[in-house]
């Protein structure tokens, strides 16, 4: 039987660089769960808080101010739950985001702090998701992320005032990009789908009807298993460098 995609010999630094709360636990939770368990070090770097996440007709006493402080702690007891060691937040504007160089410089300088093995983003490319159109957010936070990578992040011509603050260069050997439509990888995520659950349902403020939740995940089994035997995936477009 040959190795899964990602069976690394050794443990693995592994950075997730998402536009939202919630966004890794829906779009990769059980396989940052599989990771952690395996006994790689995830960290979580959010561009903002997901401030305006709410509905002011139905949540008329919700400020922006206040869901994003909620949002910081559901985000951290749900990276709890995956197994993340660590959560950081960069408070940009939520629903703002532009791939322009001040973006790409904060995320040069979070992969050269953190100097990651694998990066996990999400697919610039993907307009459309499961749930109509994608956020801008997450396409605009893809497509940062990827120009960080290459050829920023690892080239010390790149953001020279990174290096006062004793950041050196440092190039991840692979990029994952998940909520895409070009996939080239998928993980077995069975084992931790119910995590990936447990994580999601901590996010409170944008959960209305958990129930209804739990049944729609549990229906993305994948098509050859069935409901007493289910089967779960997470795919991802995956880049190797070197």
């Amino acid at each position: 039987m040959t190795d899964p995609i990602d069976h690394w010999e050794t443990p693995q630094k592994i950075l997730v660089i998402l536009a939202h709360p919630d966004d890794p636990e829906f779009f990769c939770g059980a396989t940052l769960a599989r990771w952690a368990r395996a006994g790689h070090q995830i960290t979580y770097a959010l561009l903002t808080c997901g401030d305006k996440g709410f509905n002011p007709v139905t949540s008329p006493d919700m400020t922006p101010e206040k869901l994003c402080g909620l949002r910081h702690v559901e985000q951290n007891n749900a990276a709890k739950i995956i197994g993340a060691h660590a959560v950081h937040f960069l408070d940009h504007k939520d629903g703002y985001l532009v791939a322009d160089l001040a973006l790409r410089r904060d995320i040069v300088r979070v992969i050269r702090a953190e100097t990651p093995d694998i990066l996990v983003t999400c697919d610039p490319q993907n307009l459309f998701a499961t749930y109509g159109i994608n956020h801008p957010d997450h396409r605009a936070c893809g497509q940062a992320v990827i120009d960080a990578v290459f050829p920023a992040a690892g080239n010390i011509a790149y953001f020279p005032e990174l290096l006062t603050e004793g950041l050196q260069p440092h190039m991840p050997k692979e990029v994952w990009c998940s909520l895409t439509s070009q996939p080239n990888a998928s993980i077995d995520v069975t084992e931790t789908w119910d995590i990936k659950l447990q994580a999601i349902l901590e996010h409170t403020t944008q959960v209305q009807d958990a129930d209804k939740l739990i049944e729609r995940m549990k229906s993305r089994r994948t098509e050859d298993s069935t409901a007493e035997n289910p089967r779960y995936e997470e795919k991802f477009k995956r880049i190797v460098y070197g």
